[in-house]
């Protein structure tokens, strides 16, 4: 099966852009060219293409992705390495969940300070935002 960038695209669900940007990358080998120098890609492009959208949905850098990568096409190594690249990922998403819970909380705290209605000058959100520009500045 030989398809073009675009069929390519659809397939995984991106855009065209985003294709060229992957193959940029080393992320995606280039593919054969026909003679109207169209690209043409085949089932092992829209495999690994899917991958690596996989990947990302999960959130990785491109550099997890492309380590990935290098240990897929690698099959007969010992996968101890990408149990630990998973490993540290998901700890990333750990710090990154805690960031996001404390920020509900300070969101929360900020709500409370302004219940019902009252003239925009005494609102305690704006307030307590204000206070906040100048502990931040």
């Amino acid at each position: 099966m030989r398809i073009r960038i675009g069929e390519l695209a659809k397939r995984a669900g991106c855009q065209v852009v985003t294709v060229r940007y992957y193959e940029t990358e080393g992320l995606l080998p280039l593919p054969m060219r026909s003679g109207s120098n169209y690209r043409l890609y085949d089932d092992a492009h829209v495999e690994r293409l899917q991958f690596i959208r996989h990947c990302r949905s999960l959130d990785m850098t491109l550099a997890e992705v492309r380590a990935l990568l290098s240990y897929r096409d690698a099959p007969t190594q010992d996968c101890g390495e990408v149990n630990a690249l998973l490993e540290k990922h998901i700890q990333q998403v750990e710090v990154r969940v805690e960031a996001l819970l404390q920020l509900k909380r300070h969101l929360l705290a900020l709500r409370e300070k302004c219940s019902g209605t009252r003239a925009v000058a005494s609102c305690g959100i704006l307030q307590g935002l204000s206070g906040c520009a100048c502990r931040a500045a």
